[in-house]
């Protein structure tokens, strides 16, 4: 076994170029959801599919998720799979290939869609974001198809559509409507880390995504006795929500923050001029809870707290969820797939990995309340969504090696 994988490491290490090649390749098409203004992920699957294709690898199952939206009608969802000895179980690994837009393009060093190299450094729209953890599940199936070892178990590799807007199309999709997995399947998704390499994610918090409606009445500002100051009432609502952390105050360490957190985000505009009192006032709540609450308690308390100030105001507020999830239950930390990974990192980078937990949402929340055991793991800078992301080549290389493990050992 020690000698398989070593064979497959000194591969995995002479990727160097085809970790460049195919970056670049995929960075260059912007998959981006209708909800982005995009044209979804077609073209960027069909381009992975025909360069995986010229490496050896196997035809894949395709999952085609309909939608109306984009030009081609469909959402793509891949399936490379690599028979193992023991056909018992299977080894997944998941990523996903759309994208988010690259936002202001000022703040870009470059063309966000062009791959950039400095050193081992690389910089693009989606380099990190999931193209990490797609190239590095595409290198370590490469070095299995270059050495034509036999992984221990069955191996899927799993390139998803629709991960940034709510994988609808994409691995909810396939949870939702086929049946590709088992109880006893490894399922790794690399989507979320740290530098070192040295956290395995094992559970996520709730969230919750409120978005808070005031009306009021509309007047001149130098005769406020005329109307109702929509935006002063909601703002009354906007600084109890800290309040939610005296009352919700239980930690867990398993989690960074260790709390649950409140925070009032996203304001929009109201009035266009100074001296005119708003009528009209829409912001948003963003709450990530620990499992220990349930996010209906805490939207009845902001029910209340947003009726006690409609009284006292005379205003009306509506409050709506825009997203909400109640907390996964949470992979086991003697998992197998924990397990794996444990000592594929221990082997790769001489690092002892421990479990955490996150305030944010990854697809493992959707296969864990399947009853599937996923775990949330990659060796990353976490530059995701920022201008001027990137990734190094080496952590692709390395990461590629910790599934090369795994699907080698098990």
């Amino acid at each position: 076994m020690a000698d398989k994988f070593q064979a497959l490491s000194q591969k995995i290490d002479s990727y160097r170029n085809d970790v460049i090649e195919l970056q670049k390749l995929i960075t260059a098409i912007p998959a981006l959801a209708p909800e982005s203004d995009g044209e979804g992920e077609l073209k960027k699957s069909n381009a992975l599919k025909e360069y995986l294709k010229a490496k050896g690898f196997p035809d894949p199952e395709e999952y085609n998720a309909p939608d109306h939206r984009v030009p081609s009608g469909i959402r793509p969802n891949l399936i490379y799979r690599f028979a193992g000895e023991d056909t018992s179980r299977t080894v997944w690994v998941m990523a996903h290939t759309d994208v988010v837009p690259p936002g202001d393009l000022s703040k870009w060093k470059g063309d966000p869609y062009t791959l950039r190299v400095e050193g081992d450094r690389i910089y693009g729209r989606g380099v990190e974001d999931n193209q990490h953890g797609l190239v590095a599940a595409a290198m370590a199936g490469k070095a299995f198809v270059d050495t034509k070892f036999k992984p221990k178990y069955n191996v899927g590799l799993l390139f998803v559509a629709d991960e940034e807007v709510g994988s609808k199309f994409g691995i909810g999709y396939l949870l939702n409507n086929h049946n590709l997995f088992k109880k006893e399947d490894l399922i790794i998704v690399p989507d979320s880390g740290d530098p070192e390499g040295k956290t395995i994610e094992i559970a996520e918090k709730s969230i919750c995504w409120l978005k808070v409606e005031t009306t009021g009445k509309q007047c001149h500002a130098s005769r406020p006795d005329q109307g109702t100051n929509a935006f002063a009432a909601a703002s009354k609502l906007a600084v109890k929500v800290h309040a939610l952390y005296n009352i919700y105050d239980h930690r867990d360490k398993l989690f960074n923050p260790p709390t649950s957190t409140f925070e009032p985000t996203k304001k929009e505009a109201n009035v266009p001029n100074i001296n005119t009192i708003p009528g009209d006032d829409v912001f948003y709540i963003d709450c990530r809870v620990l499992p220990k609450y349930k996010l209906d308690e805490i939207e009845a308390l902001l029910t209340k707290w947003a009726h006690d100030i409609e009284i006292n105001d005379n205003v009306k507020i509506r409050i709506t969820p825009m997203q909400r999830a109640e907390a996964a239950p949470p992979t086991p930390e003697n998992a197998a797939v924990v397990e794996a990974l444990k000592r594929a990192i221990r082997k790769v980078y001489n690092v002892q990995a421990t479990v955490c937990g996150i305030g944010g949402g990854t697809v493992a929340a959707l296969f864990r309340r399947k009853g599937y055991h996923a775990a949330v793991w990659s060796r990353i800078h976490e530059t995701a969504h920022q201008p001027n992301e990137y990734t190094d080549i080496p952590f692709i290389l390395g990461d590629a090696k910790i599934f090369a493990h795994i699907f080698a050992e098990g």
